[in-house]
């Protein structure tokens, strides 16, 4: 249902149930439309965030499916300006989370300050910088505060205890803890790792925590639920749409739905 016009613009992002779900996509691959659509697909099957990826010519933290899906999305002309129209055209019909996902040369390019108010612009609630060292954030987390939106930070199994308290602090709306260290990409099982850093987390904030890299089925889904907040999926999704020439969105939305659904399956309290 869309959005009406005294609706607020900049909306909180909270998880309805347990396990939360926050999708990640490249935006432009195939195409900003289908990008928008697919977002829009998500939501309607259960998805609490939707990660706004911007994409980039060395994504480093990134496995192959994302990578092909970036130089697809490099290929026909996206950036971070197409990346905000897009958010902005997905705000309009949904309340639902939505944050960048970027890394840090495409906004330095673009200008800190004018990236700021741009997501408030476009409605978008923050935004996750994934090669940002929270030890040299302090501009941007000025920027971001000045304009009322969350600042999402990476937290992985190898943290030091104090860089992970300056995620605690730092960070708003939820926290992503990286299940494992390496690259994105889809994984057999979940290491323990990650229950082991959500328990450290918890100690440290009340903000919801999000797990992610490697989450690929409906059996990971439930599992994450079972000591985390929410799951990220993002591998599994860029690859669905991959493979779905002509019915991405149709996809992504089975693909969701059978995620969202395992989880209540599993009796996973909400």
């Amino acid at each position: 249902m869309p959005l009406t016009q005294s609706s607020p613009i900049n909306m909180p992002i909270s998880f309805k149930h347990k396990p939360g779900l926050v999708v990640y996509i490249t935006c432009g691959d195939p195409n900003l439309e289908v990008s928008r659509d697919v977002a829009l697909a998500a939501i309607a099957a259960g998805a609490d965030v939707i990660e706004l990826g911007v994409p980039f010519s060395d994504p480093v933290a990134d496995g192959p499916v994302i990578q092909r899906a970036s130089e697809r999305s490099l290929r026909n002309g996206t950036n971070l300006d197409s990346v905000l129209q897009i958010a902005k055209e997905i705000r309009e019909q949904s309340g639902a989370g939505l944050i960048v996902f970027s890394y840090m040369n495409p906004i330095l390019q673009f200008g800190l300050e004018r990236f700021c108010a741009s997501l408030s612009g476009a409605g978008l609630d923050g935004a996750l910088v994934t090669d940002l060292p929270i030890e040299e954030a302090a501009d941007y987390l000025r920027a971001m505060k000045a304009r009322k939106l969350a600042p999402v930070f990476l937290a992985a199994p190898t943290s030091t205890d104090e860089r992970l308290r300056d995620v605690a602090r730092n960070s708003r709306g939820f926290v992503y803890a990286i299940s494992r260290t390496g690259i994105t990409g889809t994984r057999q099982e979940i290491a323990d790792d990650a229950r082991k850093l959500v328990e450290r987390l918890r100690t440290l904030t009340s903000l919801p925590i999000a797990v992610g890299f490697g989450i690929s089925n409906a059996q990971q889904f439930a599992e994450v639920g079972s000591f985390a907040d929410a799951a990220v999926v993002g591998s599994a999704i860029v690859e669905t749409i991959e493979h779905n020439t002509g019915r991405e969105a149709e996809a992504v939305s089975e693909f969701v739905r059978s995620l969202t659904g395992a989880g209540k399956t599993a009796g996973v309290p909400g």
